[in-house]
């Protein structure tokens, strides 16, 4: 994402956080209640602390119970009520899931699948994203929104459908596919080329010939479904796009976002961002893997990469259960509060939930919601209005950014490449393996930017990439240049491997990189049951189970080699020293968790890189500084504690918690997924 960009966000976000502070809310479905359970919502809302809601996602079929009849006068009622009790309106655009007759009199809207199965409704998400008749309807009643709501000044922000992930195969597609493919390589030559389409005799020699990745006897063109990947992507953004400036024209200056879906698979966020006005993200945490609280973690800082470092907002995030899991575990009460305090620590704006009131109706009714089937007088409820208190107390980081001098590289590109059929092995995973270098980061209290490979890297005095296997040429200076320039670079197992169009780079591996780091390799060897053993005096003896590398010292050094069987003797961690003072890594093998952490400790020592200064904490207490605040929750289901007294390096410096609204010092406890937001007092 550009700065310009990312200063955009945040001012479009100001907007209304300026007015309100931290925005609290959830997705309120008032079609599904009568009208006078609205007036006791707004209600509860203000008694909670609720300032923001999202309406209409999935309202068309009421909102346009036929084609060109439209009945808005509840949707009108309900935008003057959360408005006449200050409630601000993220009013969506309901186009994610049409209405029956959408694909009853024009079946070409709902998608095909790669099989050749055309979808029905009855459920959500069935639309063919280059469909002509999709794209008009929606553009109509996106129109007849903004131009009725486009003024109101209680709509104080857009919302365009929902969740973006629909990818389909039909000939609506395989047109648009065509055209997509004939902008980025302009001539057939420059496509069979770009494909290498000599293997497998599958030169093209006209346009009409060539189809989307559909179902086929064996593998498929690994760079035709790379291309598609980001073809999708890309018809996706350009539906957000144009109904992004419908609403523009009538509500000139309001801010427009979608929901995004964190490492959402199909859709390449970075493209999307600069179009954003607010990065707004979902995030299911699941509670019953005390885990996964660094996966969310690295989500959220995913966010705020996407966002420029900017703030951002939590659009939906469930309160208790979600219903999609086979066996749907709640959130306890501290680990709603917790939850919704790591996104504001790291960065997040506000803190919005899927939904406000629990449905009774449809596939969702046993999903969580802030008002549940039991209604308010339930534990629940008075947590949720409880954390609504404490939200509006933490004012002060409003706006406020979470410093770092460690980014994290990830791109979709190379995701979607390196997990095509027809690989080395299929162990070898991306985000097990970004969250295996994230994790001891997290437990250092590292501030971590998640970047694209394209990003300007001179910020930042340590560069992660733990899995870089596609590398686009363009690319390749920046991150050469954190070595150059004196920082540190680390890259992880099966980087380097192939270029944009994935063709793999001849030569010794990483190919663009193997100078910097003082080795290189020859061979990819995924490892035999028993695997290898390793000696390390960095990582310890042990052994390397599914991967490692055929590779050698060249001016660098070994930190761990293989002891034994065909690969004794081979490095399996590189370092070179360069003058002045940078460093190159490169890991080629799949660690155990301990390994890594080793290998990104050195780094961080090397890179001269800590966390909040003097912090002493228990482990699983997780602590991140944003702003002037500094956050220290229990990310455990065990009492833990802290000791504030050098929490800024300053010995005996008093300190005031601002969710408790209370002076704090010493070593102060922490009972399970407690919390700590902590702000030095003035002396």
């Amino acid at each position: 994402m550009t700065a310009s960009a990312g200063l955009a966000s945040h001012a479009r976000l100001s907007r209304l956080t300026d007015d309100v502070g931290l925005l609290y809310g959830a997705d309120w479905n008032p079609e599904q209640w009568h009208p006078d359970v609205w007036r006791e919502d707004v209600a509860l809302m203000r008694a909670a602390g609720v300032n923001l809601v999202t309406v209409g996602v999935f309202s068309w079929a009421t909102l346009e119970p036929r084609p060109g009849r439209y009945e808005l006068d509840w949707l009108d009622r309900v935008v003057d009520l959360a408005a006449d009790h200050g409630i601000l309106v993220d009013l969506a655009t309901p186009t994610a899931s049409p209405p029956p007759w959408l694909g009853t009199r024009w079946p070409g809207t709902r998608a095909v699948t790669a099989d050749g199965v055309r979808l029905s409704h009855g459920s959500r998400n069935h639309f063919c994203p280059s469909s002509p008749h999709y794209r008009e309807r929606a553009l109509s009643v996106a129109r007849v929104l903004a131009a009725r709501y486009g003024a109101h000044p209680g709509v104080r922000m857009w919302h365009v459908g929902n969740e973006y992930g629909q990818v389909c195969f039909c000939e609506h597609c395989a047109d648009a596919f065509r055209a997509w493919l004939r902008e980025r390589h302009g001539t057939l030559d420059e496509l069979n080329r770009a494909w290498g389409t000599t293997f497998w005799s599958q030169r093209y020699d006209e346009w009409t010939q060539v189809l989307p990745p559909r179902a086929a006897p064996y593998l498929i063109n690994p760079t035709q479904r790379l291309d598609h990947r980001r073809f999708a992507s890309d018809q996706l953004l350009a539906l957000y796009r144009e109904q992004r400036d419908v609403i523009r024209e009538h509500a000139p200056g309001v801010p427009v976002t979608t929901n995004l879906m964190g490492f959402h698979h199909p859709t390449d966020y970075w493209r999307w961002a600069p179009h954003l006005d607010v990065v707004a993200d979902d995030v299911y945490g699941d509670p019953a893997d005390p885990a996964d609280v660094v996966r969310v973690a690295l989500q959220h800082d995913l966010a705020r990469g996407l966002a420029g470092g900017r703030p951002w907002l939590v659009m939906e995030q469930a309160a208790g259960a979600v219903s999609w899991r086979p066996h749907n575990v709640p959130k306890t009460a501290a680990q709603l509060r917790l939850d919704s305090l790591r996104a504001v620590a790291r960065g997040a704006d506000g803190s919005c939930f899927f939904q406000w009131r629990a449905s009774v109706v449809g596939a969702e009714r046993f999903h969580s919601a802030l008002v549940p089937h039991a209604g308010p007088d339930t534990a629940l409820h008075r947590a949720v209005v409880a954390h609504g208190a404490e939200l509006a107390r933490l004012r002060p980081v409003v706006g406020a950014r979470v410093p770092a001098r460690t980014a994290l590289v990830v791109d979709w590109a190379s995701w979607w490449a390196a997990e095509e059929p027809g690989g080395p092995s299929d162990r070898l995973r991306v985000l097990p393996q970004l969250l295996a270098y994230y994790r001891p980061l997290w437990a250092a209290g590292i501030g971590v930017d998640v970047v694209p490979p394209g990003a300007d890297l001179d910020a930042y005095d340590l560069v992660v990439a733990p899995q870089l296997f596609l590398v686009d040429d363009a690319h390749v200076p920046g991150l050469r240049r954190v070595v150059e320039r004196g920082g540190v670079l680390l890259l992880g197992p099966f980087s380097g491997v192939t270029d944009q169009d994935a063709h793999v780079r001849t030569g010794r591996f990483p190919a663009p990189f193997a100078d910097l780091v003082g080795g290189s390799g020859e061979e990819h060897v995924p490892l035999a049951a028993a695997g290898v053993r390793v000696r390390s005096a960095l990582l310890g003896d042990g052994q390397v189970h599914d991967w490692a590398e055929r590779l050698r010292v060249d001016d660098g050094e070994a930190l761990a080699t293989v002891d034994g069987g065909d690969l004794d003797g081979c490095p399996l961690v590189l370092r070179r020293r360069h003058t002045g003072g940078g460093e190159g890594w490169y890991v080629g093998a799949l660690l155990a968790q301990d390994g890594v952490a080793a290998v990104v400790r050195a780094c961080l020592d090397a890179a001269g890189v800590a966390g909040p200064v003097g912090v002493r904490a228990d482990p699983d207490v997780e602590v991140v500084r944003r702003g002037d605040v500094v956050f220290c929750l229990n990310a455990s289901d065990r009492p833990r504690a802290v000791e504030l007294d050098t929490v800024c390096g300053t010995p005996g410096a008093p300190w005031h918690d601002l969710l408790t609204d209370t002076a704090v010092a010493g070593r102060v406890p922490l009972p399970p997924h407690g919390a700590l937001a902590l702000i030095e007092r003035t002396r």
